[in-house]
Parts: C-alpha cells; sequence; structure tokens
C-alpha cells in the first residue's frame, strides 16, 4: 500500500530553526513555545482526527498531547527527528484514550498470527484510496476497529516504523505486519461501496 500522502512529520525534519526553538522551549521560552505548538499542531489534529471518533475528541486530545510535549521536553532526544517522538507521543495518548473508553473491538493480541489472512491487493486499495475525499477515507476509517484504524494512520499517515507501532500499540513487533494485512483488507472493504456509491455504472474495476 502506497502512503496517501507525504507523512506530516517529514516537514520539519532537518530544520536548524526547530532544534532551535526546542532549545529555547526547554530554556523557558514562551514565544518559542508558541512558535513550535503553531507549527505542529494541525498536523497533531489531523492525526487525532483520524485515530479518533470525533472532532471533539481530537480538539481535546491535540491539548492534552502538546501539555504532555511541554512536561516531558527535557527527555526529547535531539539526536531523533523531533516529529517520529511527537507523534509517538501523540499515537500513545490516542491509544490510551481508546483504551479507557473500550472503544477497540480487537484489543487482543495472543491470536494474531494464527488467524487466517487474505492476501490485500496494494495497488487496487491505493486506486480506492484515491478516488476517495478525505472525508470519505475518514469516514472508511471511523468503520474499522480501533485497533486497525490505529495501525493505518500511524504506518501510513504519520510514517511510524514497525518498532515504534509496537510500542505504541503494545503490541509484539512480529505481529505489525500482520495488523497491517488485515487492517488494509478491512479498509478496502469499507471504501469499496462508497467507490461503488460514487462510479455505480463502473462497477467492481478489480
Amino acid at each position: 500500500m502506497t502512503q496517501p500522502k507525504a507523512p506530516e512529520r517529514a516537514i520539519f525534519q532537518g530544520d536548524a530553526k526547530l532544534a532551535d526553538a526546542i532549545a529555547r522551549v526547554r530554556a523557558g521560552d514562551e514565544e518559542a513555545w508558541g512558535e513550535l505548538y503553531r507549527q505542529f499542531a494541525p498536523a497533531i489534529f489531523r492525526f487525532c482526527r483520524r485515530a479518533l471518533p470525533t472532532p471533539e475528541d481530537a480538539e481535546d486530545a491535540t491539548t492534552e498531547i502538546f501539555m504532555k510535549v511541554r512536561e516531558k521536553l527535557g527527555q526529547y532526544d535531539s539526536q531523533r527527528p523531533f516529529s517520529s517522538w511527537l507523534y509517538k507521543v501523540a499515537a500513545n495518548h490516542c491509544w490510551d484514550m481508546l483504551r479507557r473508553r473500550h472503544s477497540r473491538q480487537d484489543l487482543e493480541t495472543g491470536d494474531v498470527e494464527t488467524l487466517p489472512i487474505e492476501s490485500a491487493n496494494p495497488d487496487q486499495l491505493s486506486r480506492l484510496i484515491d478516488d476517495q475525499t478525505n472525508s470519505g477515507v475518514r469516514s472508511a476509517l471511523a468503520q474499522l476497529p480501533a485497533r486497525a484504524r490505529m495501525v493505518l494512520v500511524l504506518r501510513y499517515y504519520s510514517d511510524l516504523t514497525y518498532e515504534e507501532i509496537a510500542e505504541a500499540l503494545k503490541i509484539p513487533r512480529e505481529a505489525v505486519g500482520v495488523a497491517l494485512l488485515r487492517a488494509r483488507q478491512q479498509l478496502r472493504r469499507a471504501l469499496t461501496p462508497q467507490q461503488t456509491a460514487t462510479h455505480p455504472a463502473t462497477g467492481d474495476r478489480s
């Protein structure tokens, strides 16, 4: 499956001004904190909007995530991309929200490797995604079990590594690939009715 868009995390990597802003925030500079928030808050809100059920949830989560970021900024390792660290904080927070609400339908991971899996055609899924508006993809994502939605958002919209996804979702590293494959299948099924409605005369193009 190709990424639906360039990962948002890549926008600010390698930015000397970002490193300077982080240093100033650590020193207590309120103006620098405002700059950091304005740069990253829109992307984090979009991430939360895809991962969580409602816009209100996404707004609350964005505020809470940046509160955590400010508290934890001293733990950030400047040798690693800041965006990677930021998305991990966001992912952990959103996943904790879903766990607390008992929203996820596939919490258990012990049987991930043993469940039957059909091959999901990445090219076909990419075509389906390309045919949808942002709201259409978001609507399809909202139909998925919470873990499936989260694993897709973490991988294809935030570009986290398998190791980072495993850490965020608290599942074994070897289970991530299987979880992604199953999630792609579920997303393809959710998107297909939308694609049919959008192109009623074309039918199944697979």
